[in-house]
């Protein structure tokens, strides 16, 4: 558990780091914006003061200079209206409208919004009139403005994928690690079980009506089952129509047998067979594992409620014990490999089950309620074919 909190913790410095390099980003952005926009602002004061000295010269003025400042600006949108609200002229404005009629109102909406925005200069003349110059930012500074999010975008996706990719080859491994270590245990497994089937058979021959004989057959059995189990770890499961209320009772029958009479498992399974399809001894391993851990959640002492029912589109297995709960916040942390409030465990019990569930029979395994000190429900919802 401590190490799936260091991950955690590692997981929250990397996505506070992540907000504050993006902050810091838009923020320089939004200062290196602003100071070209007042430059820009200073350009067009200037434009403006050029346009006052055109419209205030006389025939023998020498406007060379004033006219290379007005033709300078090549960049800038720009609008000049007279005191009546006319159009005088404009420049580097796109315009859609194809008739002069349709080019004239879409300027007159332009510099209107250009007015609006506080992007107008009011240029006094002789004579009590005046021109108003409104301006638009240039299409560099609008590049400018869309660019941080264009960029911070791309390397959103960047470090999507790349998160998607280590995800990827980490469960990757993980899967590899899972199919290796059951094939070895099954294998591992296989020797000593041959062994002690032909040892029950030699105790039968010399004992054959001694009262233990039976009980040792079926350890024996269950060891071949649980090596069985390993074995289908990584391959393709090969499903069948079974009676899930003859599977949950196997389990229960196995259980019931290996715990203390203190603890109480009701079922509550409906009188019609339900035919799922799906690979018997791995459900079964998956509804043995909530029940243990009920038992060790309930320190040996308590009920276990498994219900299963038919729905409309789906079968629904659930497992309720009167143990110790889990907080909220644990809910979904309790499916991950090494997760565990036992001293003793490894903590990949809920982690396979979930494998087992989701991977194999395509469905879902979650903590459906809990109380601490009442309980907890897990529920299984397996789709119909």
């Amino acid at each position: 558990m401590q190490w799936t909190d260091r991950i955690r913790q590692v997981k929250i410095v990397l996505v506070v780091a992540a907000v504050f390099i993006c902050a810091a980003s838009l923020i320089w952005s939004h200062f290196l914006i602003s100071d070209l926009s007042v430059e820009e602002r200073a350009k067009m004061e200037v434009w403006s003061e050029a346009m006052r000295s055109l419209g205030n010269a006389d025939d023998e003025a020498d406007l060379s200079l004033v006219l290379k400042v007005i033709n300078s600006n090549n960049t800038i949108p720009v609008i000049v209206l007279n005191d009546d609200g006319s159009i005088q002229t404009y420049r580097n404005l796109q315009l859609k409208g194809k008739s002069p009629a349709e080019q004239d109102e879409e300027v007159k909406r332009s510099a209107a919004r250009m007015k609006q925005s506080g992007r107008a200069i009011r240029i006094s003349l002789d004579d009590n009139a005046f021109m108003e110059v409104c301006y638009d930012e240039s299409v560099m500074l609008k590049r400018l403005a869309s660019y941080p999010y264009i960029q911070l975008g791309i390397v959103a996706v960047f470090a999507v994928v790349a998160i998607f990719a280590l995800l990827s080859s980490k469960r990757a491994e993980q899967n590899k690690v899972w199919v290796g270590l059951s094939k070895e245990t099954a294998h591992q497994l296989g020797t000593p079980i041959s062994s002690l089937m032909a040892w029950t058979e030699v105790l039968r021959e010399a004992y054959p009506n001694d009262e233990l004989l039976p009980e040792l057959d079926k350890d024996v059995r269950r060891l071949q089952m649980i090596a069985e189990r390993f074995s289908k770890i990584g391959s393709l499961p090969e499903p069948k129509p079974e009676n899930l209320n003859e599977v949950i009772g196997r389990v229960v029958e196995y259980i019931d047998r290996r715990t203390s009479n203190r603890v109480t498992i009701i079922t509550r399974l409906p009188e019609q067979p339900l035919y799922v399809s799906l690979s018997a001894p791995l459900f079964e391993w998956v509804v043995e594992n909530l029940c243990k851990n009920a038992v060790d959640a309930m320190d040996g002492q308590g009920s276990i409620t498994i219900t299963a029912q038919e729905e409309t589109t789906r079968f629904v297995v659930e497992v309720t014990d009167t143990g110790k709960g889990i907080p909220k916040s644990r809910f979904s942390s309790v499916f991950q490999p090494g997760f565990t409030t036992k001293k003793r465990g490894w903590g990949l019990g809920l982690s396979l089950a979930k494998r087992i569930v989701e991977e194999y029979h395509r469905g879902k395994i979650f903590v459906k309620a809990s109380e601490i000190g009442k309980g907890t429900t897990f529920r299984i919802e397996l789709k119909k074919k």
